[in-house]
């Protein structure tokens, strides 16, 4: 499992989108994770379709934007 998490500077719900994300890959070794900033990375950005932060990719195919409680990865 692959989760990418899409993020701004100024964005207050990121930090713990980007917190689950890693705590989950930490917890598992079938889970990776990364934050990618947005802006620094804008052909992520156009290929996912971020449109607002968090955005959370799985597996680079299934997304959704806002943060998810931990326990829907479960």
């Amino acid at each position: 499992l692959h989760i990418q998490v899409f993020v701004t500077l100024t964005c207050p719900y990121c930090p713990p989108a980007v917190q689950m994300a890693h705590k989950l890959a930490l917890e598992s070794e079938y889970i990776t994770s990364d934050m990618i900033e947005s802006a620094e990375f804008p052909h992520l950005t156009n290929k996912y379709a971020v449109m607002g932060v968090p955005k959370v990719i799985i597996n680079e195919k299934f997304g959704f934007g806002g943060a998810l409680p931990e326990s829907s990865f479960r």
